[in-house]
């Protein structure tokens, strides 16, 4: 009964973490497609602005892997609840005083600056915050690993609805002119509430039993990662990018780019919480498939219908179907993609390094996401987006690929490490005797 209950804690803990995170720097996000450029960047042409405000943003996908390094080697050494606290607490203070920000015309070049520190401070503070969340909810775990880590993913979305809603929102209430003003600070300024939140149910969840059973003292988990599993690192960072390639294009840029195809802001923003909010139960349900039918079969199958609709994507937007696209794309193709991540990263490495592989596999991986926008842009500007959808599949392609040579990790044990220690990942299938779940 104990250990039932603090799996769900630790499940509730992670989901509840996750959409905190995840809500304070996807705000960031829809921000910087529809506010920042004319905050921040208003000296520019509105086209250069868009193009700046994507940079900054992409500034914190770039500090991701960071965090995920630093948080993944004392979350290693001293325990995931320890560093999911401190996670937690830099995201909302960040977020925080980006909402206390002075504009462009108040003073200059200080408040573009101070926009990409919080953001970096940001990046840092996810990129420790998913691996620990991860592995909480997998940890405890004792079967269906798939569905449970899930919850942490399908945190992003739930993030990404609330967001969404609070800038909509606050922009419906007090207007456009107010807004830009002032309006845009409100959802940010939110973020220290979300924050007591968080924390008081993080408090409550206990340390994972598997890392109470096998923590080692005095190791080197990011050179274990390095020196043991480049291989195992490398397939599963090109396993996990085209997910993040496709997310920031249905999230972000066609944000940006449906308002420029004569889509109303406010029409784009409705069918992006539409389908952030179906993404949830995809995510979860393809998730739980990934139990049943193999991380991979599952993923393999989102690449290539992912790498098929970026064609379909930027003709619906033209032609007005904005919630068909982001629907389709968010809700239903990408979490076949995404979902299972979770549970793959968690199964690729043992328990001495597990935090700090996972975490930058997983962040690597989310390069894609902070710098295709910023691509994609720039491709725009200079041949429209004929290219994007082919850019798009080549990234799925490299999925597929590395999918094919990655190993089945549905089956492997957490507690399972010998093949780990050897320098082997835990990519083979445990024997069963010990179990085909963990």
């Amino acid at each position: 009964m104990a250990t039932t209950t603090q799996l769900r804690r630790a499940v509730s803990s992670s989901f509840l973490g996750s959409v905190i995170e995840y809500y304070d720097f996807l705000l960031y996000a829809t921000a910087s497609a529809v506010v920042f450029n004319k905050v921040f960047f208003s000296s520019l042409d509105p086209l250069v602005g868009t193009i700046a405000s994507f940079g900054t943003f992409a500034t914190g996908y770039l500090a991701r892997p960071l965090g995920g390094v630093l948080f993944g080697h004392y979350g290693d050494l001293l325990g995931r609840k320890k560093m999911l606290v401190l996670t937690m607490s830099l995201m909302g203070v960040a977020s925080f005083l980006i909402g206390l920000l002075p504009t462009y015309a108040q003073v200059g070049w200080l408040a573009p600056a101070g926009l990409i520190l919080l953001r970096v401070v940001q990046g840092i503070s996810v990129g420790g915050e998913w691996g620990g969340a991860v592995l909480m909810s997998a940890e405890h775990a004792t079967s269906r690993r798939g569905l449970w880590a899930s919850f942490t993913n399908a945190g992003a979305p739930c993030g990404m609805v609330l967001s969404t809603l609070a800038l909509s929102g606050t922009a419906a209430l007090v207007g456009e002119k107010a807004f830009l003003e002032w309006g845009w600070r409100v959802p940010f300024l939110l973020s220290l509430v979300l924050l007591g939140i968080g924390l008081f149910v993080r408090m409550k969840v206990e340390e994972t039993p598997v890392f109470k059973a096998e923590r080692k003292k005095g190791s080197m988990p990011l050179l274990d990662v390095l020196r043991n599993h480049p291989r195992t690192l490398l397939l599963g960072i090109g396993v996990g990018l085209s997910a993040f390639v496709a997310q920031s294009t249905l999230t972000t840029f066609i944000l940006a780019y449906g308002v420029q195809a004569g889509n109303s802001r406010q029409t784009i923003l409705n069918a992006l919480t539409l389908s952030s909010a179906l993404a949830v139960i995809g995510i979860l349900g393809w998730s739980a498939a990934s139990d049943r039918f193999g991380r991979r079969p599952v993923v393999l199958a989102g690449a290539v219908l992912m790498a098929a609709f970026g064609f379909a994507l930027f003709p619906l937007v033209d032609n007005g179907f904005v919630v068909l696209a982001l629907v389709l794309g968010q809700a239903v193709i990408h979490p076949m993609m995404y979902g299972p991540l979770a549970a793959l990263y968690s199964e690729l490495f043992n328990t001495g390094s597990r935090y700090t592989g996972a975490s930058l596999g997983y962040q690597l991986a989310g390069l894609g996401a902070g710098l295709a926008p910023l691509l994609f842009a720039q491709v725009q500007r200079s041949s429209g987006t004929g290219a994007i959808p082919f850019i798009l599949a080549a990234f799925c392609l490299l999925t597929v690929v590395c999918t094919v040579i990655l190993r089945e990790t549905s089956r492997t044990s957490l507690t399972g490490d010998r093949n780990a220690e050897l320098g082997a990942g835990q990519l083979a299938t445990p024997p069963r005797a010990h179990g085909a779940e963990a």
